[in-house]
């Protein structure tokens, strides 16, 4: 028998997209058209996720250092993740049934922009197909604090003992608390780190690195990346050879 090319997909991707600004450069564009042509490949990475029966699927659109670039570059970044937002694709992948979440300190989002992400979420709210989780103002370190804030809180409030302090119980308050960990992550743009990007959930997920930029990843790039994701054996910390298949 044949065996099935969906028995190897990653359950759950997040992607590292870099590399907008490098694109535009070497074709010799404005940053802003980087940034424009990176959330058209980030439709398209997501729309072929969905076809493939992929079911989550997490998009580092934003870190919290990302604040640091030229004040131009983030209103441009601010206002494109606006217009993203606001645009019939958004509408059409809730008819195909897709969850849109993000996770994040919104906090420093302007209010028009907050307001858009919560229509967004309350409007997918109920779907039951794919998610799509989209990480904006977010760091690892960031994550980590704000769990670590919350269990101090609820031990100073006598509700729980510091013996019951636990690796559950600390994955229960971060971001991502209520999905599986990332099985595969790509970064794209021919960096080799994983830049504060989901440090608690990454302990044993799969490392893609690409030369390609951002805008240039297409389905054919996700294909050789899910190839080289299915070609790994995943001990989880084991020694055996046995293959190990999550419940």
């Amino acid at each position: 028998m044949t065996p099935d090319p969906t028995d190897n997909l990653p359950n759950h991707i997040a992607i590292i997209m870099d590399g907008n600004n490098r694109w535009a450069r070497a074709n010799g564009l404005a940053s802003k058209s980087g940034h424009r042509h990176g959330a058209e490949a980030a439709r398209d990475i997501v729309n072929s996720c969905v076809r493939r029966g992929i079911n989550y699927l997490t998009l580092f659109a934003f870190s919290s250092e990302n604040w640091m670039r030229p004040a131009r570059e983030v209103q441009g970044l601010m206002a494109l993740f606006l217009s993203v937002l606001k645009h019939n694709e958004i509408r059409q992948l809730h008819k195909n049934n897709v969850r849109l979440m993000f996770i994040g300190n919104r906090t420093e989002f302007s209010t028009k922009l907050q307001t858009a992400m919560a229509e967004v979420e309350e409007m997918t709210a109920n779907n039951t197909g794919n998610t799509v989780i989209v990480a904006a103002d977010y760091g690892g370190r960031w994550d980590l604090a704000n769990s670590t804030k919350s269990i101090a809180t609820k031990v100073q409030r006598g509700e729980i003992e510091p013996d019951d302090i636990s690796t559950d119980l600390v994955h229960s308050f971060t971001s991502l608390s209520d999905y599986p960990d990332p099985d595969l992550c790509i970064r794209t743009g021919g960096e080799r780190r994983i830049s504060n990007f989901l440090l608690w959930q990454f302990a044993y997920t799969e490392l893609y690195f690409t030369d390609c930029y951002w805008p240039d990843f297409d389905e054919e790039q996700l294909q050789i990346a899910l190839d080289d994701f299915a070609s790994r054996q995943r001990r989880y910390g084991g020694k055996n050879n046995a293959k190990v298949v999550d419940s």
